[in-house]
């Protein structure tokens, strides 16, 4: 059984001390500041956001990540080496998913992925088109996803195979 949950965000992954350095999480936490402000009232809210995205630009130039600040990203999200990860801003990443470097989510055609939870994308991984990817699937490293990925599935190679399914 997972220890890591599908559904419920664990946003202690994300958590980052102040003093800490941690480039990808102070990316995310630029990311998920701009989100959240709009709740705050407004010449505050606006005050929050204009700092978020400097911080954002910051954090993308010396991660080398090109993560939208609109994107739907579940909590829990782990880049380990943020380094060239590229997420299209319409795509769907579902909680406590974990993104190694150079990975790619994008479109064919305007149609973004979706990305269920506690999914493992490996380095180099290409995601590309309206299709979606199961919880707890893993992608392998270089793989090119162009088709649905069923849940507990491994998918590897060019195009990518399911490998496996766990029952």
């Amino acid at each position: 059984m997972n220890s890591v949950s599908s559904e419920l965000a664990d946003w202690r992954r994300e958590f980052k001390k102040w003093y800490e350095w941690n480039p990808a999480k102070s990316l995310l936490a630029s990311i998920r500041s701009y989100q959240n402000a709009d709740r705050l009232w407004l010449p505050i809210g606006i005050v929050v956001k204009k700092t978020a995205v400097f911080r954002h630009r910051f954090w993308s130039v010396v991660t080398g990540a090109d993560i939208p600040l609109s994107c739907d990203i579940g909590g829990g999200l782990i880049l380990p080496h943020p380094n060239g990860i590229v997420i299209h801003p319409g795509a769907k990443i579902g909680p406590n998913c974990l993104i190694f470097q150079q990975v790619t989510i994008g479109t064919i055609y305007g149609d973004a992925p979706t990305i269920s939870g506690h999914v493992d994308i490996g380095a180099g991984a290409k995601v590309l088109g309206k299709i979606s990817i199961g919880e707890n699937s893993k992608i392998g490293a270089n793989a090119v996803v162009l088709s649905n990925i069923p849940a507990n599935a491994t998918a590897i190679g060019i195009p990518a195979k399911i490998h496996n399914c766990k029952q």
